[in-house]
């Protein structure tokens, strides 16, 4: 009975687990690998064992592309309102509420001017994290206004884009931004201004069929998903097997829709080095 008393004694122990604080430590999602959150800031939120492309904020973009100090918001105050009174589970009330909170910016855009090394440029900033980047009748406004006062002010235009496409919140609405956007590319592209694209994961959809394709030059970062529909509706259409990789951003580079694949840490030096070129000769007018 002793013995039996003794192990009820040791066995009755419980063992207390270290309380380790939440958000120290990613997943790679590429890999597999954990990362220390403090690691992967320092490598530009690239993952250091296969270079798996983290989503970055807007704030974070802002700091890698821009000159510090450079940054000039354009056109905060355009928020979203609800046109067609859409409720599913939520209300889009409710859903831009939700995302306002979440990312502390009212819309799936930022635009402004600022400086990117010695160049002055029109600078658009998609957000994946607020709604998906779907593009409504705000998003589709934002990136007009931006193409249209970087034409009048003989501005080159960087945007980075990232969306799951149309905000079907908005129905026809959203679908019209399309058309929009693509027009006032046109203009700027009329008047002899560089405008450069840059595709980063995902960019799908209506996003991808108009002004993010539409760039003098798209640059996409490694492994990015870009593509209009996606795979699984592409295969019942056309009732094949589609190749290995597809949609990815190297594999649109083998075949011709982009023209550079770049790793973030490369990717300010790199629009230096193409708005050096694409704006030689530009005089304001």
């Amino acid at each position: 009975m002793a013995l039996f008393s003794k192990r009820e004694r040791y066995t009755s122990v419980k063992v207390r687990k270290r309380d380790i604080p939440d958000g120290l430590w990613v997943k790679c999602p590429g890999c597999g690998e954990i990362i220390y959150k403090n690691t992967l800031v320092e490598a530009l939120s690239v993952c250091t064992r296969c270079q798996y492309h983290f989503p970055m904020t807007r704030e974070e973009r802002l700091a890698l592309l821009c000159e510090p100090g450079s940054w000039m918001e354009w056109d905060r105050g355009l928020t979203s309102c609800d046109p067609l009174e859409f409720r599913a589970t939520a209300s889009y009330r409710e859903k831009l509420e939700e995302n306002i909170r979440k990312t502390g910016h009212p819309e799936a855009i930022t635009c402004g001017q600022a400086m990117i090394g010695p160049h002055s440029v029109a600078l658009g900033i998609m957000d994946f994290a607020f709604l998906g980047a779907s593009m409504g009748s705000v998003v589709g406004e934002k990136v007009t206004r931006l193409l249209e006062r970087a034409t009048a002010a003989r501005l080159p235009v960087v945007i980075v884009c990232a969306s799951g496409g149309a905000r079907m919140y908005e129905g026809m609405l959203s679908l019209m931004q399309m058309a929009k956007t693509s027009a006032a590319c046109a203009r700027h592209a009329e008047a002899g201004l560089p405008y450069i694209s840059v595709l980063t994961n995902p960019t799908t959809a209506g996003v991808m069929a108009s002004f993010a394709t539409l760039g003098d030059v798209l640059i996409a970062e490694p492994g990015a998903l870009i593509g209009f529909a996606g795979p699984r509706v592409i295969r019942e259409t056309t009732q094949q097997e589609l190749p290995p990789g597809f949609q990815t951003s190297e594999f649109l580079l083998q075949h011709g829709l982009l023209d550079m694949v770049v790793h973030r840490r490369d990717l300010k030096a790199t629009l230096v080095r193409l708005l050096d070129y694409m704006t030689a000769g530009l005089r304001p007018t």
